[in-house]
């Protein structure tokens, strides 16, 4: 358990960092998007292109971990989706918390945070998770959001909202940088010297600056919110995030891995912890684009990446115990812990919109 908490200690304290940076206005707000477009477009992409061009095409676009991945991702987001419903929160809002609970922070946080963790071979599985977030669940939960909007071109919207959608993502530079490290992969090509080192030291920024710009875009969406958020409306979500998700990834994987799939252990174990991550921060400015209650998506991101240090850390402690439950007693014991498991927790998380106050949301000062 140290020796994980050496690791995942300095990461969310580098997000604690740029909070509390924004918050006391050491940070400016107006530098904050500066700060995000420095990490989309300059040190992340670097760091993608060095695990893209240091990972196999396979294990890049392996086709198992995609589909188990996408089925989780589904069942997750129309779970949320069924979850969340009520007076309060109409479609639009509740596809946006199913985005919210389906992606993790694989670009900012994951890649680098499981690098650190399990070592360069975790890149792969996390950035396959994340190819897939990107262009299969972020246009699914926009195209749900925007055909809950009333009128007669809900429809309409709908799919322009999915060609929208698509369209971001394939203008979103990360696939580009993991598809052109691919190519220097597949053909051995190598970046002359200067430009070598130039990508080097963006790639190594990426790390803290991004981990310290979540913090600070988390500040700056919570200042956005115009209403309190009553407690029920999004822990839920937040619990979905990191127990659920994380808990139906390791069930299914684990699952194809014993009927024989071509999923290594080692690579379940990535997905599994991939799936544990607090919440994508940029689905805050997602729903503020497309006119969701921006503030209630905001509470959920701020939950589940404060739970997370914890829940992720006692995850990552906890898999090798797992494992050793499925080398000593076998996938038959396995499987019905894990599904004593998860009946367990989709009930609670089912029972918690009734259980938790309904407060009217009361207007911020």
């Amino acid at each position: 358990m140290q020796a994980i908490l050496s690791v995942t200690i300095p990461f969310f304290a580098l997000v604690l960092c740029g909070y509390l940076a924004a918050r006391r206005h050491v940070l400016p707000e107006s530098a904050i998007p500066g700060l995000n477009a420095f990490v989309l477009y300059f040190s992340l992409p670097c760091m993608l292109f060095r695990f893209g061009a240091a990972t196999p095409l396979f294990d890049l676009l392996n086709p198992v971990v995609l589909g188990v991945y996408l089925i989780v991702a589904l069942l997750v987001v129309f779970f949320t989706i069924a979850v969340s419903l009520n007076a309060r929160v109409g479609m639009q809002d509740a596809a946006f918390g199913a985005l919210v609970a389906a992606f993790p922070n694989t670009g900012f946080m994951g890649v680098p945070l499981l690098v650190a963790l399990l070592g360069k071979a975790a890149a792969g599985p996390v950035i396959c998770s994340m190819l897939a977030d990107l262009f299969v669940t972020s246009s699914l939960c926009i195209a749900l959001a925007q055909a809950g909007v009333k009128g007669d071109a809900a429809s309409a919207g709908a799919r322009a909202a999915v060609r929208r959608a698509l369209r971001g993502a394939i203008a979103n530079p990360l696939p580009w940088s993991i598809a052109l490290g691919a190519v220097f992969s597949v053909t051995g090509l190598e970046l002359p010297g200067p430009l070598a080192a130039i990508v080097d030291m963006l790639g190594d920024s990426a790390t803290p600056v991004a981990l310290f710009t979540i913090g600070a875009v988390l500040w700056r969406s919570s200042q956005h919110a115009h209403h309190r958020t009553p407690l029920r409306d999004y822990l839920p979500a937040a619990l979905i995030k990191l127990f659920v998700h994380p808990l139906l990834i390791f069930a299914l994987a684990a699952s194809a891995h014993a009927l024989g799939a071509p999923l290594s252990v080692f690579q379940v174990t990535v997905l599994t912890l991939a799936a544990a991550l607090p919440s994508a921060s940029n689905v805050s400015l997602l729903a503020e684009r497309y006119g969701a209650d921006n503030g209630r998506i905001a509470r959920i991101i701020m939950s589940s990446t404060v739970l997370a240090f914890v829940s992720f850390s006692v995850l990552a402690a906890a898999l090798p115990l797992i494992a050793f439950v499925h080398a000593r007693w076998g996938f038959d014991m396995l499987f019905h812990v894990l599904a004593v498991a998860a009946a367990l927790t989709i009930a609670v998380v089912m029972q918690l919109p009734r259980r938790l106050p309904a407060a009217e949301p009361v207007m911020a000062r």
